[in-house]
């Protein structure tokens, strides 16, 4: 057996949209999603309801490997989420959200990322998760959401892959 240190990555952001919390927090599911992430395409989807649920599943396209999502948490009164994701062979993680209102037509996103690496492959990605790289993901998903909400349209975009 091989014990050692965990090689870990933790990262958090703050988005501020435009629209209440009741009527972002539907959208932060695996399905929903494709309405408005550029580059979202999971390639299963398992839950009950058709969408967002706690137990729900989704997988998405990966290199090296696909990612598996394992929706821990889904609290539509709270406005606050947490999943589970792997990336076998290579890194396990939590990302979480919470929303809270900002005043009556907005809200706020605490958004966390939290890595940790299973072999050399994921300490390498871990080492590319920086904190450049997150705000600029963070930043896209925001620009993105706001567009949607104020448009009901995906905003065209040529940015990367987003499977983060």
């Amino acid at each position: 057996m091989q014990v050692e240190k965990p090689r870990r990555v933790r990262r958090s952001f703050t988005q501020h949209l435009c629209a209440p919390a009741d009527r972002v927090f539907p959208l932060l599911c695996p399905v929903r999603e494709m309405e408005w992430v550029n580059d979202w395409r999971p390639k299963l989807v398992i839950t009950d309801s058709g969408v967002a649920e706690p137990g729900c599943i989704f997988v998405t396209p990966g290199i090296p490997e696909d990612a598996l999502w394992l929706m821990r948490v889904h609290d539509p009164v709270e406005h606050h989420l947490e999943i589970i994701k792997i990336i076998p062979g290579m890194v396990i993680g939590t990302i979480t959200v919470s929303i809270a209102a900002d005043g009556e037509e907005a809200c706020t996103a605490d958004i966390s990322y939290a890595y940790t690496a299973l072999s050399e492959h994921g300490k390498r990605a871990i080492g590319e998760f920086t904190e450049e790289h997150f705000r600029g993901f963070m930043k896209t998903w925001e620009t993105e959401l706001n567009h949607f909400l104020r448009t009901g349209e995906k905003l065209v975009s040529s940015q990367p892959d987003r499977g983060e």
